[in-house]
């Protein structure tokens, strides 16, 4: 079973869901905890939602296997939300400065809430990389239909037949 149509249909969804999340998101960003920060969530969840669009529409182009595709879908998904999470926690903890200096500033929440948010940051990055190496993989040459495969086949076959015949 090809769950390549599938997955691109669920990334396409997802995305249109992280437009609608960064677009509500962008209402409470001034009451959170830390609006910098809640700022960022909200760039950030309208650049993936950018992101997994693109990426959906080319999803059923990809050249894997079933394993493959599954695991570059699932480790895309999670490292879209986990990175997204992280974020959003710090923006309504008004924490996250020692993962994420820059877009927290001055926002330093208790020990647990840095350890989670750090955990739940850092989880996103090779889960990332190697979904974004396995897509990359997939991209190497086209996914050709099973039709014009065996079309392509008949005609190297037929080719072959002629030239030795000669």
């Amino acid at each position: 079973m090809n769950t390549l149509p599938r997955q691109s249909q669920r990334l396409l969804q997802i995305g249109v869901g992280l437009l609608l999340f960064a677009s509500f998101e962008g209402f409470v960003i001034p009451s959170l905890a830390a609006p910098r920060l809640g700022l960022s969530a909200h760039t950030l969840s309208a650049l993936q939602s950018v992101l997994l669009l693109a990426l959906g529409l080319v999803w059923t182009r990809l050249n894997l296997g079933e394993f493959a595709s599954r695991v570059a879908f699932w480790l895309l998904v999670y490292s879209t939300f986990a990175i997204l999470a992280a974020y959003v926690l710090g923006a309504f903890w008004g924490a996250g400065n020692e993962t994420m200096p820059m877009a927290a500033a001055a926002a330093h929440g208790s020990p647990i809430q840095e350890g989670v948010i750090k955990v739940v940051g850092y989880s996103s990055a090779p889960t990332g990389i190697i979904s974004f190496g396995l897509i990359l993989w997939g991209l190497r040459s086209p996914n050709m239909p099973e039709r014009t495969l065996s079309e392509s086949r008949r005609t190297i076959a037929e080719s072959q037949r002629r030239s030795s015949g000669s």
